[in-house]
């Protein structure tokens, strides 16, 4: 019988056999899988030897057929939400206190048999300290780690149809499928905005409300941040207390962040010279202000202000910051 579902499905040349097994234990890697769809996408053919010269954006790539799906041509309604991720994750990062990493719209591929390729539209890894980073080439499956969250931007497409199954079967562990607020006169409005957060569980997605790999980050926040044109205070909030969050079970910070550890000390550096010219004049206070110069550690930035109010005169300040006091202090 004739497919009539169109020219965007892989029926008649999508199997199990051409789809990775799961990674996690309990997944049920025998299930059928449906032939996945891409809509909002073209098959054209891609010779395996043509891949990697291809500038194209790729929903995806099927080894078995050479069959490349290729996006319409990209928009600001799809880039908005992707870079704005990479932004907010930056924030959180800093109030962590340690380094959060994104890895763009870079390739997942499977290892061996017929490899088969997606291309995310952003990936993000929480611990690039300790994980197994992707190489230059592509993220791959049984080789590099995961990355703790993948986001597809649903603005001409319909991931549900075709990508998330494949992240299913494939293994990831977080999904974030964000529908824009804004959109093109000419992109139809079948789905409402929002965004779902898909966690794998047993080898299958369940929605969730949050985020597991950013705690208590819940969907619909994470849709106002992906949209908003310049940050709110409430998601600014949002982000300092998600960050803190993780932070808390790293056991890091902000002043373990090299940026606002050195914002951090230059405000407190002012403000102690602020202390010093009401006490002892500005005189007093710039030659302080020499003196810490290149001071960050926040305990001897304290120890200065206590020396501000204890000092009897100015020659007793400067002794004890210059670290020439009697008393060796």
């Amino acid at each position: 019988m004739q497919d009539r579902r169109g020219p965007h499905t892989l029926a008649g040349m999508y199997n199990a056999k051409t789809a990775a097994k799961p990674r996690r234990p309990g997944a049920d890697a025998a299930r059928p899988q449906p032939a996945p769809e891409f809509p909002g996408c073209k098959p054209v053919h891609l010779p395996r030897e043509e891949l990697e010269d291809s500038d194209q954006r790729l929903e995806y790539w099927d080894g078995a057929t050479q069959t490349a799906w290729i996006c319409e041509p990209v928009s600001p309604y799809h880039e908005f939400p992707s870079c704005r991720l990479v932004g907010l994750s930056e924030r959180i990062a800093m109030v962590r206190g340690a380094p959060i990493e994104s890895y763009g719209s870079m390739n997942l591929r499977q290892s061996g048999g017929p490899q088969s390729i997606m291309q995310a539209d952003e990936s993000v890894y929480l611990h690039p300290g300790t994980a197994r980073l992707p190489g230059p080439s592509a993220m791959v499956i049984g080789v590099d780690d995961y990355p703790d969250v993948v986001l597809e931007v649903d603005h001409t497409t319909d991931v549900r149809r075709g990508k998330l199954g494949l992240y299913e079967s494939w293994g990831f562990p977080e999904v974030w499928v964000e529908v824009p607020d804004q959109r093109a006169a000419s992109s139809p409005r079948i789905r409402r905005a929002g965004l779902t957060i898909h966690l794998l569980e047993d080898g299958r997605y369940r929605p969730a409300p949050e985020s597991k790999a950013f705690p208590g980050w819940t969907a619909v926040e994470i849709h106002v941040a992906l949209n908003e044109p310049m940050l709110s205070k409430r998601t600014v909030a949002v982000l300092e207390r998600v960050g803190t969050v993780l932070g808390e079970r790293g056991g890091t910070g902000p002043d373990d962040d090299p940026l606002l550890r050195s914002q951090r000390a230059d405000a407190e550096r002012a403000l102690l010279r602020r202390i010093a010219a009401r006490r002892f004049g500005e005189d007093t206070a710039r030659q302080l202000a020499l003196l810490l110069e290149h001071v960050a550690d926040p305990d001897r930035l304290a120890q200065a202000g206590t020396w501000i109010t204890q000092s009897a005169n100015s020659a007793d300040l400067l002794d004890r910051v210059a670290g020439r006091s009697a008393r060796g202090t």
